[in-house]
């Protein structure tokens, strides 16, 4: 437990990084509008300490990120539509969202459909240029590409045309009836440019493209903030872009400065120097330590936003995995058992994480309908040892688990690196070889984890956070695996596939009924935490610690962004 004396430690590291540390730079850019002209405009820039450099601002990467990107998403990006703090979903880049049984959502009797989009006539690029139709269009026929590897990640794979009948109609053709045509940020249909990006684009040349500083330090977005400056391995700044579509933010600048270290992190929260986290950049061990005096003291408070599915997967590539009798789901019952779940998240979450069965929050829209499913495998080393023994392993002389045909079972356990990550990955393993299993630990660096086939090609388990609930659910479609003629892209990283599941999945996609997707979520989580394709370990929250000066920044479901409404925010 952490106790004052540390945390007057802990601010005097602080106040000697803060007499240390170089003059923040002066935001600004050519063309950048972020004056303090509009009403109720604050000239304070504001700081936000985020955990590590973003590959790119957009909203959906070109390549998998492997980072969460929420706040800059925000910050430079908008979407057909903006969900609120409860879920509901509003008009955004469209005048409107489509209507079921009207002319805008039409419903075909072969199962297809389909929606139009009117655009708003006054939403323009940070550079001026008018938003048309046609960005629509080439953003789908960009993220359409198979090479890219998004064409199984919803709604990509029920998209059968994008097209433009006019400069503000957007109509999207689906091959099968699709629910979510708000096409918001969780399952978005970005577009782009065209007059900045077309003439560079060649589906058999995608590296030069990908490569385009567009992507960077040159980004054109439609959001509330337009890029001032990328300092690479130090901070993105960011003014006001006075022609945003929702009014001009009352924030006028803001910087986002890259804090691996958590520590680090904390130091300039306490210094003053940065204003905010954006749920990546400290830990629940810093949150625990700002509750000593710094909380009880007025000078700000944390929201912990659950959004993060906390897992320990399994590699399911019968190619890769090693040893192959983690294939054998006995087996990995077995392991599910010798997890001491809620000590884990008592001990490493301080309590503040939720103990949980499945990918679904408590507090999801399907949390309900996912604890109904569910697979519990409650703590107890006397199941494993029965599971092993039908698994045909008995305990050797030292007490690890051996077998006539598989010898002696042991295995590596591998985790991103980072201070969270690694204290969990310690305490799975003492949890592992308490049970019987030689264990052995390895941390995969910055670099190592950036990279996609490293991620995917693990020979064991491999515990990491993924976006929870529907997200989560999705990213299990077979069409959605990691493979190397994609470059290794799709969020089904651990190569599991049923097609009994992928049936579900369909299903779910094309329903309207919300008391029948309620049934197939039920059956979907059922059948995977039965076979055990990954061992849930928490739903972790992402702490968004903020300054008392800092208002407008309200919790939202796991689903929401905690940044949907960063243009309101106020800072004086």
């Amino acid at each position: 437990m952490w106790h004052a004396p540390i945390l007057r430690l802990a601010l005097l590291a602080a106040l000697a990084i803060t007499a240390c540390a170089p003059a923040g730079q002066p935001a600004g850019a050519p063309g950048a509008t972020g004056g303090d002209q509009a009403s109720g405009a604050s000239s304070r820039t504001l700081a936000v300490a985020i955990r590590v450099e973003p590959p790119t601002v957009a909203t959906r990467p070109l390549e998998t990120a492997g980072i969460a990107l929420y706040l800059p998403s925000r910050m430079f990006n908008a979407e057909v539509a903006l969900f609120d703090n409860n879920g509901s979903a509003h008009p955004y880049l469209a005048e409107a969202l489509p209507q079921l049984n009207s002319e805008s959502w039409r419903l075909f009797p072969d199962g297809r459909m389909e929606t139009t989009y009117r655009l708003n006539p006054d939403v323009t690029w940070h550079d001026g240029t008018s938003l048309s139709a046609g960005d629509f269009v080439f953003g789908w026929q960009v993220y359409a590409t198979p090479a890219l590897g998004h064409t199984g990640s919803a709604p990509l794979r029920a998209i059968e045309e994008v097209r433009a009948p006019d400069a503000r109609t957007v109509l999207i053709r689906w091959r099968q009836v699709f629910p979510d045509v708000s096409l918001s940020e969780r399952f978005n249909l970005p577009p782009l440019p065209r007059h900045i990006l077309e003439a560079t684009f060649q589906p058999d040349q995608l590296e030069p493209f990908a490569a385009n500083p567009y992507w960077t330090r040159e980004y054109v977005g439609l959001g509330p903030y337009q890029m001032s400056q990328w300092e690479s391995g130090a901070f993105i700044e960011a003014v006001r872009f006075d022609g945003h579509i929702l009014g001009a933010s009352k924030i006028s600048k803001i910087r986002l400065d890259f804090a691996a270290d958590p520590r680090t992190a904390l130091a300039r929260i306490l210094a003053g120097e940065a204003q905010l986290t954006d749920g990546s950049s400290v830990g629940l061990s810093e949150v625990a330590l700002l509750k000593e005096e710094w909380i009880p003291q007025g000078k700000g408070d944390v929201f912990i936003h659950p959004n993060q599915w906390r897992a320990a997967h399994f590699q399911h590539r019968p190619e890769l995995v090693n040893p192959q009798t983690l294939l054998n789901r006995t087996m990995r019952k077995a392991l599910a058992h010798a997890i001491d779940k809620t000590t884990l998240n008592e001990t490493l979450n301080f309590g503040l994480g939720i103990v949980t069965d499945s990918p679904i929050a408590p507090n999801s829209i399907w949390g309900a309908a996912a604890e109904r499913g569910a697979v519990k495998y409650l703590y107890d080393l006397r199941r494993t040892d029965e599971l092993m023994q039908q698994a045909g392993f008995r305990k050797g002389p030292d007490g690890v688990y051996t077998s006539p045909t598989e010898g002696r079972l042991a295995w590596v356990t591998q985790t991103n690196s980072g201070e969270d990550n690694e204290s969990e990955m310690s305490v799975l393993a003492a949890n592992w070889r308490q049970a019987g299993f030689d264990v052995e630990e390895q941390v995969l660096s910055r670099a190592e984890a950036r990279d996609p086939e490293k991620r995917s090609t693990y020979p064991a388990t491999f515990s990491h956070s993924t976006g929870c609930c529907e997200p989560a659910l999705l990213a299990y479609a077979s069409d959605n695996i990691s493979r190397a003629e994609t470059g290794w892209t799709g969020g089904n990283r651990w190569g599991w596939s049923a097609p009994e599941y992928d049936r579900l999945l369909d299903a779910f996609t094309q329903s309207l009924q919300r008391t029948e997707r309620e049934q197939q979520v039920e059956q979907m989580v059922r059948l995977s935490t039965d076979d055990v394709e990954s061992i849930t370990l928490a739903i972790r929250g992402q702490p968004w610690v903020y300054v008392s000066d800092l208002k407008g920044i309200v919790l939202v479901p796991p689903e929401g962004n905690m940044s949907w409404n960063i243009h309101d925010w106020e800072f004086r």
